[in-house]
């Protein structure tokens, strides 16, 4: 059997401005499989992101990044997606001037995945009802005048939508009361196959009870410190991080 598609990052440093963010990060992940990463505030999860997603803002100073055995870090954030690379954005922008519909055609069509019309339309039509998003929302311009927990929904119908091998997810549950998390968790959930893996940054462990992880990782100054199950993820709801990381400190090194 082949083996799957993999993100494999191995002793990741980056710095933005100068300033050392990521400090040896490893990590895998495969398609197939949804992978938890947690940490306090200022740990460098958003930070991970952008640096494998390839903003120009993110130095990487040491390491490597790859995808199923290519190496990330010469392309750019285009040629990443292309290789099926997504990143969900944890404060989405706004882009007056483009419909819902122009920017998810043109996304298609740039990975190579362009649909006839009516097929796109259904797709489309389909997603959006999955995900409670109003038709009259296809018209709209990408997160123009949307609410917090409409941009969140929008993230997740570009995922649908668009198929992506390999998806970060960073905070995608933020702001959501309990009938949007549980929305957009069913809408990840329908994606989720051994074709695609799932990179959930997240602080609480509330949309892991609908998106069960196989693994859970705790980044902390910009490495990861802990990993484990589901049962990790509980520990840290109820517990905090200080155990964790208290225990990560004082083991050999």
């Amino acid at each position: 059997m082949p083996e799957r598609p993999t993100l494999v990052v191995e002793g990741l440093h980056a710095a933005v401005e100068g300033k050392e963010i990521l400090r040896g990060v490893d990590l895998r992940v495969p398609a197939g499989e949804v992978h938890a990463l947690m940490g306090p505030n200022g740990s460098g999860k958003s930070t991970l992101a952008y640096t494998l997603m390839g903003h120009p803002k993110y130095e990487v100073t040491g390491g490597r990044a790859g995808f199923d055995g290519h190496d990330l870090l010469p392309l750019s954030a285009d040629e990443r997606a292309r290789l099926g690379l997504f990143l969900s954005f944890q404060y989405p922008t706004a882009i007056p001037g483009v419909t819902t519909v122009n920017f998810l055609r043109a996304a298609l069509k740039a990975l190579g995945k362009e649909l006839p019309a009516r097929q796109f339309l259904q797709t489309l039509s389909s997603e959006m009802a999955t995900l409670k998003i109003d038709e009259g929302f296809r018209a709209r311009y990408i997160n123009d005048g949307f609410s917090g927990g409409e941009k969140k929904r929008m993230e997740i119908l570009q995922l649908a939508v668009l198929r992506p091998r390999m998806a970060i997810l960073d905070e995608t549950d933020s702001g959501l009361d309990i009938d949007a998390l549980r929305t957009v968790a069913e809408g990840v959930n329908r994606v989720i196959g051994e074709d695609i893996g799932i990179l959930l940054i997240t602080h609480y462990s509330r949309i892991l009870e609908y998106l069960r992880p196989d693994a859970v990782h705790v980044l902390h100054h910009g490495r990861v410190v802990a990993s484990g199950g589901h049962e990790l993820a509980r520990r840290i709801e109820s517990e905090g991080y200080d155990p964790i990381l208290g225990a990560a400190a004082g083991a050999p090194a």
